[in-house]
């Protein structure tokens, strides 16, 4: 008989890949969804999607921009933004205008009806804000926010490291799967 070859076993796989509890996407995705099934009914009753109202949100807060700048600000796909602008601007909640310094470029606004909509909304929202803080902790949240902003930072930055590639671009980072 001859003898068989000693293979080493594999190594183990590291503690993310067999704990779902332990995969930072996962975690946020789950903490996501845990948040967002008090806003999703306010959703339906307003008769928006919650994309629709990321983009009317950011138009509200920031202003006039672009739709290459919307979708940036809204984290949401080119394509899908470009898409939920048809329903928004048929709905008389957005408008388009050509860019006084190009021509070429087209700005995105609110109409009065959109930032009254949006006015609308917000003392409905605002129970919801108060009511996810006082579950979860004043302290807690504000210490959570800080440290999301602290991950988004340090991970905005370029990868770098043994066997890590940057991303392609910024646009395919973004949760495609968050279009409607």
């Amino acid at each position: 008989m001859k003898d068989e070859p000693v293979i080493d076993p594999a190594p183990a796989p590291p503690d993310w890949t067999r704990h779902e509890a332990r995969s930072l996407p996962m975690a946020l995705l789950r903490a996501r969804e845990a948040v967002m099934q008090y806003f999703r009914p306010l959703h339906r009753k307003g008769q928006s999607t919650e994309q629709q109202w990321r983009i009317l949100r950011v138009l509200f807060s920031e202003g006039e921009m672009t739709a290459t700048e919307l979708a940036r600000r809204s984290f949401l796909l080119a394509p899908s933004v470009s898409r939920i602008l048809q329903d928004l601007e048929a709905s008389g909640f957005v408008q388009r205008q050509s860019s006084d310094g190009d021509r070429r470029q087209t700005l995105l606004r609110l109409t009065s009806f959109g930032t009254q909509r949006v006015n609308r909304a917000f003392p409905k929202l605002e129970p919801v804000h108060r009511e996810i803080r006082r579950r979860f902790g004043e302290e807690r949240t504000d210490r959570l926010l800080k440290l999301l902003e602290e991950l988004q930072h340090v991970l905005g930055e370029p990868l770098s490291g043994k066997g890590m590639s940057e991303p392609k671009n910024k646009q395919e980072t973004r949760d495609e799967e968050n279009t409607d």
